[in-house]
Parts: C-alpha cells; sequence; structure tokens
C-alpha cells in the first residue's frame, strides 16, 4: 500500500515525468520479462524502476554471471528502492546518460533493457533523445521491452511512440493486452 501511495503522490508532482498511478502488477512484470533471451542475456538495464514493482523480479532472474543495474531519475524513488531493495544497483541519473553510466560500469554493450519511462508523456524532443541514448548502448540483435497503457493508446504522442519504435528497431510486437494491471496496459517488445 505504501508504494501505491508513494506513486500516486509523485504523479500527482509531475504526470509528464511518472506516468503511473499504481506500481506495475506481477503479471505485467513477468509478461516483459518472458520476453527477455535470459539464454544469452549478459547485461539487462532497468529504465524508471520507480517503487521496483518490476525490479524485485528482476532481481530473482538475474544470475551470478549477468549484471543489472538500474536508472531512476526521481530522488524520492530512490530513497524508498534503496530501502526496500538494497541489492539493487540503482542509479539516480537521467537515461539520457547511459552511455556515460555504461562506461563507468565497464560495459560496452546491454543485452536487454526493461523500461517503466512514460514514454507517451514526453514530448517528441525528449523521446527522441533517450531513444537515441538507448541505442547508443543497445547490443546488435538486442531487446528493448516497454509498456504502454491502454487507455493511452489512441492519444497523438502515443501514436507517434509506436512509430518511432516501428523505424528504430528491426522488429517491434505488441502484447495482448494484460488485463490484470491498473491501468491494463500493453507491452512493446523490440530488437534493434
Amino acid at each position: 500500500m505504501a508504494k501505491a501511495r508513494t506513486i500516486f503522490r509523485e504523479f500527482l508532482k509531475s504526470p509528464n515525468k511518472v506516468g503511473a498511478v499504481a506500481p506495475s502488477s506481477r503479471f505485467l512484470a513477468s509478461a516483459m520479462l518472458n520476453e527477455l533471451d535470459w539464454e544469452t542475456l549478459r547485461t539487462v538495464v532497468e529504465y524508471g524502476p520507480g517503487t521496483g514493482a518490476i525490479s524485485k523480479y528482476l532481481l530473482r532472474r538475474v544470475q551470478d554471471h549477468q549484471k543489472y543495474f538500474a536508472v531512476e531519475l526521481n530522488a524520492s524513488f530512490i530513497a524508498g528502492l534503496r530501502r526496500r531493495l538494497p541489492e539493487l544497483q540503482v542509479f539516480n541519473e537521467s537515461v539520457s546518460d547511459i552511455r556515460s553510466i555504461c562506461d563507468r560500469e565497464k560495459v560496452d554493450w546491454v543485452d536487454g533493457i526493461i523500461s517503466g519511462l512514460p514514454w507517451t508523456s514526453f514530448p517528441e524532443s525528449l523521446q527522441e533523445e533517450l531513444l537515441e541514448a538507448t541505442l547508443s548502448v543497445l547490443a546488435d540483435k538486442g531487446q528493448f521491452v516497454t509498456f504502454a497503457y491502454v487507455h493511452g493508446l489512441p492519444l497523438q504522442n502515443a501514436r507517434r511512440f509506436r512509430r518511432r519504435l516501428k523505424e528504430t528497431f528491426s522488429s517491434v510486437k505488441v502484447s495482448p493486452v494484460i488485463w490484470r494491471n491498473v491501468p491494463p496496459a500493453i507491452f512493446y517488445s523490440c530488437r534493434k
């Protein structure tokens, strides 16, 4: 309940930066994580872990030979993540800095990115900036998985983002609706 209050409070303060009104469900987290090729995955990064709803499942899936870290801009979320998931390596930086974060971590290429960012709330310029930063670290055939809420799909920013994904990645799959998420969501599974 505390995580839900935190997300809702942050959403009310900055709806264009925090797109969620509730933590992602285990159903959405599981479906997104099942998209990753865990057999070949060496490095996975999570964008916008928020309260850690997906992070806790990622931590369970990552093996000793795999590297995982998260990037979260919101300092309020960082404090909660450090309390609830002390084993999570999280950087309080922007995704636009992902190349420099990877360089500091001695990561040449990222094999998988799970994103909880509210892409459709972002203006086109920010969508472009963050996607370019993503491409600068994503390995050939690397995977990018991000979700969107069903109610927002008809909006112009959501349609533009979907088009941009199709222009950027060699393949883009759209999941069935995850009805057991609040609000219901789909996710995009993209390959570089």
